[in-house]
């Protein structure tokens, strides 16, 4: 595919003009990554923001006794690092390629100058601001009142959503990485899928999950229902 018609697939971009979206062909560099490659560090300089043309890209952070708190596991369409895009600051987490990614890259500058000339660009960026924002109050919401078995119920129903089929899905993560992303250890994890997979909620064969009782499911998500 030409940089063109990758840009037109980016949702963020959805209902701008052709000549907007040549105009930011123009400004974007191709880019890719090699599985575990870094693509930016916390606090490196905010030079741009990015779009996945294929590939995951893991969004995290590091506390200073070197543990792993993962934010996003981003997908093919979507968006980072555009928060230093109008903050004109460092990037507030680290990026990496989960798997080898082939991405578009958007130098700042160059958009700001865009966004000048045309300011329709920024109001899809804002929304998109907006959304992630409510994305990282609903992640505290759950790291700080949920319990994990809550916190799993709702990852296992938000994964399960974006699948074709509504009742399974495949994790493309693997354990340690969903424990991190839930605020647990794999051990905890683990115990309570078991204890899922027993009572009749779920089932897992290796990667795939299957929901057996979405009502329990949700309760748990949403009620504090115990296991």
């Amino acid at each position: 595919m030409k940089l063109l018609d990758h840009i037109v697939t980016i949702p963020l971009f959805a209902g701008l003009s052709r000549g907007q979206h040549e105009a930011l062909a123009r400004i974007t560099v191709s880019r890719s990554y090699r599985k575990g490659q870094t693509i930016f560090s916390e606090g490196d300089e905010g030079i741009g923001f990015y779009a996945i043309v294929s590939g995951r890209v893991k969004i995290f952070k590091l506390s200073p006794e070197g543990k792993e708190q993962i934010l996003h596991m981003m997908r093919p369409g979507e968006i980072f690092g555009e928060v230093p895009v109008f903050t004109g600051r460092e990037y507030p987490a680290h990026a990496e390629a989960h798997n080898n990614s082939a991405l578009l890259f958007f130098p700042r500058n160059s958009f700001i100058e865009l966004v000048k000339k045309d300011p329709s660009l920024s109001l899809n960026m804002l929304a998109l601001l907006s959304r992630r924002l409510r994305r990282f109050a609903a992640l505290i919401e759950d790291l700080s009142l949920k319990e994990v078995p809550g916190r799993l119920a709702v990852y296992l129903l938000y994964a399960c959503k974006k699948s074709s089929n509504k009742d399974e899905f495949d994790l493309d993560i693997s354990k340690g990485q969903l424990a991190s992303i839930l605020g647990t250890i794999p051990e905890t994890l683990s115990r309570i899928l078991g204890k899922m997979g027993r009572q009749g909620i779920i089932r897992s064969e290796g990667s795939r999950m299957m929901i057996l009782n979405r009502t329990t499911l949700e309760d748990i998500a949403t009620k504090g229902r115990k296991l």
